[in-house]
Protein backbone atom coordinates (compact mmCIF):
# COMPACT_ATOMS: atom_id res chain seq x y z
CA UNK A 1 0.00 0.00 0.00
CA UNK A 2 1.70 3.33 -1.03
CA UNK A 3 1.99 5.96 1.71
CA UNK A 4 2.03 9.53 2.57
CA UNK A 5 3.82 10.94 5.43
CA UNK A 6 3.67 14.08 7.60
CA UNK A 7 6.42 14.50 9.83
CA UNK A 8 7.17 16.33 12.57
CA UNK A 9 4.04 18.04 12.74
CA UNK A 10 4.32 21.02 15.62
CA UNK A 11 1.13 21.10 17.74
CA UNK A 12 0.67 23.35 20.77
CA UNK A 13 -1.30 21.66 23.59
CA UNK A 14 -2.51 20.74 27.10
CA UNK A 15 -1.79 17.03 27.71
CA UNK A 16 -0.51 15.30 30.78
CA UNK A 17 -1.16 13.71 33.93
CA UNK A 18 0.41 16.97 35.83
CA UNK A 19 -1.83 19.44 36.27
CA UNK A 20 0.93 22.36 35.43
CA UNK A 21 1.06 20.75 32.07
CA UNK A 22 -2.60 20.97 31.59
CA UNK A 23 -2.30 25.04 32.40
CA UNK A 24 0.63 25.64 30.63
CA UNK A 25 0.83 23.34 28.02
CA UNK A 26 3.94 21.88 25.92
CA UNK A 27 5.22 21.58 22.42
CA UNK A 28 4.18 17.91 20.87
CA UNK A 29 5.28 16.40 17.48
CA UNK A 30 3.20 14.41 15.66
CA UNK A 31 4.36 12.09 12.71
CA UNK A 32 1.71 10.68 10.57
CA UNK A 33 0.96 7.57 8.02
CA UNK A 34 -1.13 7.56 5.67
CA UNK A 35 -2.31 4.44 3.79
CA UNK A 36 -3.57 5.09 0.62
CA UNK A 37 -4.05 3.57 -2.99
CA UNK A 38 -2.14 6.44 -5.18
CA UNK A 39 -2.43 5.14 -8.49
CA UNK A 40 -5.27 6.55 -9.47
CA UNK A 41 -3.89 10.15 -8.34
CA UNK A 42 -0.75 9.59 -10.12
CA UNK A 43 -2.54 8.37 -13.40
CA UNK A 44 -5.07 11.64 -12.96
CA UNK A 45 -2.80 13.93 -11.41
CA UNK A 46 -6.52 15.24 -9.43
CA UNK A 47 -6.41 15.95 -5.90
CA UNK A 48 -9.95 14.26 -5.59
CA UNK A 49 -8.35 10.89 -6.26
CA UNK A 50 -6.27 10.94 -3.07
CA UNK A 51 -5.75 12.43 0.24
CA UNK A 52 -5.42 16.62 0.78
CA UNK A 53 -2.36 16.72 3.56
CA UNK A 54 -2.74 20.06 3.91
CA UNK A 55 -6.71 19.29 5.46
CA UNK A 56 -4.83 16.19 7.38
CA UNK A 57 -2.64 18.54 9.21
CA UNK A 58 -5.44 20.54 10.42
CA UNK A 59 -7.66 17.68 11.16
CA UNK A 60 -4.92 16.17 13.69
CA UNK A 61 -4.39 19.83 15.16
CA UNK A 62 -8.06 19.99 16.13
CA UNK A 63 -7.80 16.23 17.53
CA UNK A 64 -4.95 17.29 19.94
CA UNK A 65 -6.53 20.82 20.66
CA UNK A 66 -10.31 19.80 20.98
CA UNK A 67 -9.80 17.97 24.19
CA UNK A 68 -7.05 18.07 27.24
CA UNK A 69 -5.85 13.92 27.81
CA UNK A 70 -3.94 12.63 30.73
CA UNK A 71 -2.35 10.45 28.35
CA UNK A 72 -0.52 10.92 24.92
CA UNK A 73 -1.90 6.83 24.46
CA UNK A 74 -5.29 9.23 24.52
CA UNK A 75 -4.50 12.11 22.20
CA UNK A 76 -3.14 9.31 19.77
CA UNK A 77 -6.32 7.36 19.40
CA UNK A 78 -8.25 10.54 19.25
CA UNK A 79 -5.88 11.67 16.85
CA UNK A 80 -6.04 7.97 14.65
CA UNK A 81 -10.02 7.96 14.47
CA UNK A 82 -10.09 11.31 13.33
CA UNK A 83 -7.66 10.91 10.31
CA UNK A 84 -9.59 7.44 9.04
CA UNK A 85 -12.83 9.46 9.45
CA UNK A 86 -11.65 12.32 7.60
CA UNK A 87 -11.27 10.02 4.04
CA UNK A 88 -12.54 6.99 3.17
CA UNK A 89 -9.25 6.60 0.90
CA UNK A 90 -7.52 5.80 4.07
CA UNK A 91 -7.28 2.46 5.15
CA UNK A 92 -4.65 2.76 7.89
CA UNK A 93 -2.89 5.08 10.02
CA UNK A 94 0.28 5.05 12.03
CA UNK A 95 0.80 7.96 14.54
CA UNK A 96 3.44 8.84 16.58
CA UNK A 97 2.86 11.75 19.31
CA UNK A 98 6.15 12.74 20.81
CA UNK A 99 6.55 14.90 23.62
CA UNK A 100 9.69 16.38 24.33
CA UNK A 101 8.85 18.56 27.55
CA UNK A 102 7.83 15.50 29.25
CA UNK A 103 8.20 16.27 33.02
CA UNK A 104 11.03 13.50 33.42
CA UNK A 105 13.78 14.56 36.09
CA UNK A 106 16.73 13.20 33.83
CA UNK A 107 18.15 14.32 30.60
CA UNK A 108 16.64 12.95 27.59
CA UNK A 109 15.71 13.40 23.79
CA UNK A 110 12.12 12.73 23.86
CA UNK A 111 9.28 10.29 24.50
CA UNK A 112 6.65 9.03 22.45
CA UNK A 113 3.96 7.02 21.74
CA UNK A 114 3.19 4.96 18.51
CA UNK A 115 -0.09 3.60 17.49
CA UNK A 116 -1.38 1.75 13.99
CA UNK A 117 -5.16 1.94 13.52
CA UNK A 118 -7.33 0.80 10.57
CA UNK A 119 -11.03 0.06 9.10
CA UNK A 120 -12.32 -3.24 9.71
CA UNK A 121 -15.17 -4.99 8.42
CA UNK A 122 -17.53 -6.41 11.47
CA UNK A 123 -20.62 -8.48 11.24
CA UNK A 124 -22.64 -8.12 14.66
CA UNK A 125 -25.65 -10.40 15.01
CA UNK A 126 -28.53 -9.13 17.15
CA UNK A 127 -31.33 -11.12 19.84
CA UNK A 128 -33.77 -10.13 21.86
CA UNK A 129 -36.57 -11.96 23.72
CA UNK A 130 -37.36 -10.10 26.80
CA UNK A 131 -39.53 -6.75 27.15
CA UNK A 132 -40.10 -4.74 24.23
CA UNK A 133 -37.23 -6.38 22.10
CA UNK A 134 -37.84 -4.54 18.65
CA UNK A 135 -37.30 -1.25 21.01
CA UNK A 136 -34.14 -2.77 22.77
CA UNK A 137 -32.48 -3.80 19.79
CA UNK A 138 -33.66 -0.21 18.13
CA UNK A 139 -31.50 0.90 20.82
CA UNK A 140 -28.68 -1.16 20.51
CA UNK A 141 -28.34 -0.12 16.76
CA UNK A 142 -28.52 3.48 17.88
CA UNK A 143 -25.71 3.39 20.58
CA UNK A 144 -23.36 1.40 17.76
CA UNK A 145 -23.95 4.29 15.46
CA UNK A 146 -23.57 6.84 18.03
CA UNK A 147 -19.96 5.42 18.75
CA UNK A 148 -17.09 7.25 17.32
CA UNK A 149 -15.23 4.00 16.27
CA UNK A 150 -18.17 2.77 14.45
CA UNK A 151 -19.64 3.76 10.53
CA UNK A 152 -21.15 2.69 7.71
CA UNK A 153 -23.71 0.41 9.27
CA UNK A 154 -26.08 -1.59 7.74
CA UNK A 155 -29.01 -3.36 9.06
CA UNK A 156 -30.84 -6.19 7.99
CA UNK A 157 -34.46 -7.04 8.25
CA UNK A 158 -35.86 -8.13 12.08
CA UNK A 159 -37.09 -12.11 11.83
CA UNK A 160 -38.73 -14.28 14.48
CA UNK A 161 -37.23 -17.43 15.17
CA UNK A 162 -37.82 -20.28 17.62
CA UNK A 163 -35.41 -20.48 20.97
CA UNK A 164 -31.82 -22.15 20.38
CA UNK A 165 -30.38 -24.91 22.74
CA UNK A 166 -32.46 -23.83 25.25
CA UNK A 167 -36.03 -24.35 24.23
CA UNK A 168 -38.32 -23.21 27.21
CA UNK A 169 -38.16 -19.88 26.52
CA UNK A 170 -40.26 -17.08 24.06
CA UNK A 171 -39.44 -16.67 20.69
CA UNK A 172 -36.53 -14.30 20.00
CA UNK A 173 -36.33 -11.30 17.70
CA UNK A 174 -33.23 -11.38 15.68
CA UNK A 175 -31.36 -9.32 13.11
CA UNK A 176 -27.86 -8.28 12.56
CA UNK A 177 -25.80 -5.12 11.80
CA UNK A 178 -22.66 -4.68 8.84
CA UNK A 179 -20.64 -2.13 9.96
CA UNK A 180 -16.95 -0.51 9.49
CA UNK A 181 -15.03 0.03 12.74
CA UNK A 182 -12.01 1.17 14.14
CA UNK A 183 -11.58 -1.29 17.18
CA UNK A 184 -9.63 -4.54 17.56
CA UNK A 185 -12.01 -7.27 17.70
CA UNK A 186 -11.60 -7.23 21.50
CA UNK A 187 -12.41 -3.60 21.79
CA UNK A 188 -15.07 -4.37 19.93
CA UNK A 189 -16.09 -7.05 22.26
CA UNK A 190 -16.05 -4.77 25.02
CA UNK A 191 -18.01 -2.26 23.26
CA UNK A 192 -20.78 -5.05 22.31
CA UNK A 193 -20.68 -5.70 26.34
CA UNK A 194 -21.15 -2.13 27.72
CA UNK A 195 -24.16 -1.91 25.44
CA UNK A 196 -25.58 -5.07 26.36
CA UNK A 197 -25.18 -4.44 30.17
CA UNK A 198 -26.86 -1.23 29.38
CA UNK A 199 -29.77 -3.39 28.11
CA UNK A 200 -29.93 -4.83 31.56
CA UNK A 201 -28.79 -8.15 29.97
CA UNK A 202 -27.44 -11.11 32.62
CA UNK A 203 -26.20 -14.68 31.98
CA UNK A 204 -27.83 -16.91 34.09
CA UNK A 205 -28.95 -19.48 32.11
CA UNK A 206 -26.86 -20.97 28.74
CA UNK A 207 -28.74 -20.02 25.85
CA UNK A 208 -31.49 -18.28 28.23
CA UNK A 209 -33.77 -15.47 28.01
CA UNK A 210 -31.77 -12.40 26.85
CA UNK A 211 -32.86 -8.60 26.98
CA UNK A 212 -30.18 -8.24 24.47
CA UNK A 213 -27.47 -10.33 22.65
CA UNK A 214 -24.99 -9.40 20.72
CA UNK A 215 -22.66 -11.85 18.89
CA UNK A 216 -19.33 -10.59 16.98
CA UNK A 217 -19.86 -13.41 13.96
CA UNK A 218 -16.95 -11.82 11.49
CA UNK A 219 -14.40 -9.44 11.83
CA UNK A 220 -12.59 -8.72 8.02
CA UNK A 221 -11.28 -12.67 7.14
CA UNK A 222 -9.81 -13.15 10.86
CA UNK A 223 -9.71 -16.41 12.76
CA UNK A 224 -9.76 -15.59 16.18
CA UNK A 225 -9.70 -18.17 18.96
CA UNK A 226 -8.62 -17.36 22.56
CA UNK A 227 -10.62 -17.66 26.15
CA UNK A 228 -12.53 -14.43 25.67
CA UNK A 229 -13.51 -14.84 21.75
CA UNK A 230 -13.51 -16.96 18.89
CA UNK A 231 -14.43 -15.78 15.29
CA UNK A 232 -15.99 -16.35 13.04
CA UNK A 233 -18.60 -18.08 15.63
CA UNK A 234 -18.00 -21.25 15.83
CA UNK A 235 -21.59 -22.41 15.97
CA UNK A 236 -23.61 -20.10 13.04
CA UNK A 237 -23.75 -22.32 10.15
CA UNK A 238 -26.16 -23.90 12.32
CA UNK A 239 -28.38 -21.44 13.25
CA UNK A 240 -30.59 -19.63 10.94
CA UNK A 241 -31.45 -16.72 12.60
CA UNK A 242 -27.84 -15.80 12.10
CA UNK A 243 -27.56 -16.79 8.58
CA UNK A 244 -30.80 -15.60 7.28
CA UNK A 245 -29.80 -11.80 8.56
CA UNK A 246 -26.09 -12.16 7.28
CA UNK A 247 -27.53 -13.52 3.95
CA UNK A 248 -29.40 -10.77 3.59
CA UNK A 249 -25.87 -8.25 4.40
CA UNK A 250 -23.47 -9.71 2.79
CA UNK A 251 -24.34 -12.74 0.61
CA UNK A 252 -20.99 -13.48 -1.16
CA UNK A 253 -18.70 -13.13 2.00
CA UNK A 254 -16.88 -16.50 2.31
CA UNK A 255 -16.41 -18.06 5.76
CA UNK A 256 -12.91 -18.26 6.05
CA UNK A 257 -12.90 -21.40 7.79
CA UNK A 258 -15.42 -23.67 5.94
CA UNK A 259 -14.58 -21.64 2.39
CA UNK A 260 -18.43 -21.44 1.72
CA UNK A 261 -20.02 -18.28 0.92
CA UNK A 262 -22.57 -16.92 3.15
CA UNK A 263 -25.81 -17.41 0.76
CA UNK A 264 -24.24 -21.28 0.41
CA UNK A 265 -24.36 -21.78 4.32
CA UNK A 266 -28.17 -20.67 4.21
CA UNK A 267 -28.87 -22.99 1.48
CA UNK A 268 -27.00 -26.28 2.85
CA UNK A 269 -28.62 -25.09 6.25
CA UNK A 270 -32.03 -25.37 4.71
CA UNK A 271 -31.23 -29.11 3.43
CA UNK A 272 -30.81 -30.72 6.32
Amino acid sequence: MDRICIDELKIFAHHGVFEHENINGQNFYVNAVLYVDTEKAGLTDELDNSVDYGMVCKIIHEAMTQHTYKLIEAAAQAAAVAVLKSSPLIVRTDIEIRKPEAPIDMEFGSVSVKISRSRHTALIALGSNIGDSKSIISEAVKKLEQSEYITSIKQSSLIVTKPYGYTEQDDFLNGAVLCETFLSPHGLLELMHQIENEAGRTREIHWGPRTLDLDLIFYDRSIISDTALTVPHPDMQNRDFVLIPAAELMPDYVHPVLGLKVSELLERLGEK
